[in-house]
């Protein structure tokens, strides 16, 4: 199982997609967990009190549940507060978190996990096995409708053995547990809070990380102060708040004016003028997002895959990537992103018109057809110029496609409905595998087990051979056999076409030049656990 602990992804440093799920407006005061003073110890000096950092991210987060997060961009926040088991290093490989060691089975069907002693959460529970089990419990709990059950589908039984060592094991070998491990949506929370909070989302996060959850008014900032008794390695910042600036624009001002210190997803025509500013440094580098844009396979004409054939033909993401990108980006050949492990090439559908229109008249579309595209505003480039550049194409084969533009906050949940009451029929949206396994990046999307509004398949895709070279590649422990069966699966969803598969993206991240060590993931997450200011 060696294959499963070092996975790497091909970039070191890589930056993220579509946040997920309407919030309704809270505002929180000060938590009771940020009021201890700054201790020093004997390998952590004492520390400055007033290391304050301002990010500026596109959206914010949408739950301060660890267990309910779905998107990238609060999972990137929620990890400063709430840690996993395990976590996926820069590089791509899996590393101790709160568990300082584990053992699989031959068969992985058996995962057993040492924990690290001597942690507390925030709210002074301890962390130990018992607190373990409790999070898998609810993770596991149908009615606690916490999110992404598939991370977790396949755990049988999770049992404490002692103390601090765990023991899980599947229904079936289960190769991508460890990977899945890493992500947030399986962070140890306090048992305390989970047994108050056990069928709704917490109002807070309380987690065992480097930060504890201060407050936060959704759609403007999230704030979290030092835990001064952390387990690790203290932070040298006694503060951070995560701002929300949904325009590229007046977030790279704000990083200009330095009324920021980190911003996100900077539009690369602004780089040259960026680049020339000695007080701002570019972090540029792949992503593991993947942007698409999906048919719903339930409404006609689009229940024919040579209608989706078609309108992947019709669409120049080329001249996407170069116009509206200004060439941030790679034409998509495989339905994730090459940073991935289990990607492997499949085919680009290359420009052509001639292709398109003979496939739209062998369904019996000469002229083509009207339809809907919906594109949340303020995300994918220039609010909603990305729709427009594929509703560009689109008309040159007769397809009018009417745009129709969303708030974030409405626009998830409106595609992510049940297929009696889903609306959409074509529609925008991004996924970054976050755990950096194939698994993450396919089984939610395409599998028909996964549809709204238990999953994210909003393309309502259903194709039983498919479904069978999922469940046996994530029950494969052999590493070459589950690669093998990826390509195949790749293969497959790449000839039915239930999305215009349109590229993978360039990441650019605008950092002031006296922040240190600040730490961009391949999964795209800020990371500013050990950052500094000087």
């Amino acid at each position: 199982m060696e294959d499963l602990k070092t996975r790497k992804f091909l970039f070191s440093k890589i930056i993220i997609v579509p946040s997920l799920f309407f919030i309704f407006t809270l505002a929180l005061g000060e938590s009771p967990f940020a009021q201890r003073r700054p201790r020093a110890t004997k390998t952590q000096p004492k520390l400055e009190t007033r290391q304050k950092l301002i990010v500026a991210q596109e959206t914010g987060p949408l739950t301060m549940d660890a267990h309910h997060v779905i998107d990238p961009a609060t999972a990137s926040i929620i990890e400063h507060m709430v840690e996993p088991l395990l976590e996926l290093t820069p590089k791509g490989e899996i590393a101790p978190k709160l568990a300082e060691k584990w053992e699989v089975s031959a068969d992985a069907t058996e995962f057993t996990l040492r924990l690290k002693k001597g942690i507390k959460f925030h709210d002074g529970q301890p962390f130990n096995a018992e607190a373990v089990k409790v999070n898998f419990d609810r993770r596991l709990d149908f009615n606690a409708a916490t999110k992404l059950y598939f991370l977790v589908a396949q755990i049988a039984s999770v049992t404490v053995v002692n103390e601090y060592t765990v023991k899980i094991n599947t229904k079936v070998p289960f190769a991508p547990l460890l990977s899945n491990l890493t992500y947030p949506t399986n962070g140890i929370q306090s048992p305390a809070a989970l047994k108050r909070y056990w069928d709704k989302p917490l109002i807070m996060p309380i987690g065992t990380g480097p930060f504890i959850f201060k407050e936060w008014a959704p759609g403007n900032r999230l704030v979290m102060v030092r835990n001064d008794n952390y387990w690790g390695i203290n932070p040298a910042l006694s503060e951070v708040t995560f701002r929300v600036i949904p325009d590229d624009a007046s977030r790279v001002a704000a990083l200009e004016k330095g009324e920021v210190h980190v911003a996100v997803k900077i539009p690369p025509s602004d780089l040259p003028r960026l680049k020339a500013n000695s007080k701002i440094r570019i972090m540029t580098s792949p992503s593991a997002r993947t942007i698409y844009m999906g048919f719903n396979c339930l409404k006609e004409p689009f229940a024919d895959k040579r209608i989706r054939q078609a309108l992947n033909y019709a669409v120049n993401k080329e001249a996407i990537v170069q116009h509206v990108l200004d060439g941030a980006g790679r034409v998509s050949d495989a339905p994730i992103s090459p940073v991935i492990s289990g990607y492997v090439p499949i085919k680009a559908y290359a420009y052509s018109i001639e292709k398109a229109k003979a496939l739209l008249t062998e369904a019996g579309f000469p002229e083509g057809f009207e339809t809907t595209l919906h594109s949340p505003s303020g995300r994918y480039y220039k609010d909603g110029s990305l729709a427009t550049a594929v509703a560009a194409g689109l008309l040159k084969v007769g397809v009018k496609a009417e745009i129709k533009l969303m708030d974030w906050d409405t626009y998830i949940p409106f595609i992510l409905r049940d297929h009696e009451e889903a609306e959409h029929r074509l529609y925008v949206l991004g996924w970054s595998t976050l755990t950096g396994d194939a698994d993450y990046g396919l089984y939610p999307l395409f599998y028909s087990g996964e549809w709204p509004r238990k999953g994210t398949n909003a393309s309502f895709f259903n194709n039983e051979e498919l479904d069978q070279l999922l469940d046996t590649a994530r029950s494969t422990a052999n590493p070459n056999e589950r690669k093998k069966l990826y390509r195949e699966a790749m293969s497959l969803i790449v000839e039915e076409a239930p999305w215009i598969f349109l590229y993978s993206e360039m990441e650019m991240t605008g950092v002031r030049a006296n922040v240190k060590d600040i730490m961009v993931q391949p999964t795209e997450g800020v990371i500013v656990k050990q950052a500094r200011i000087e």
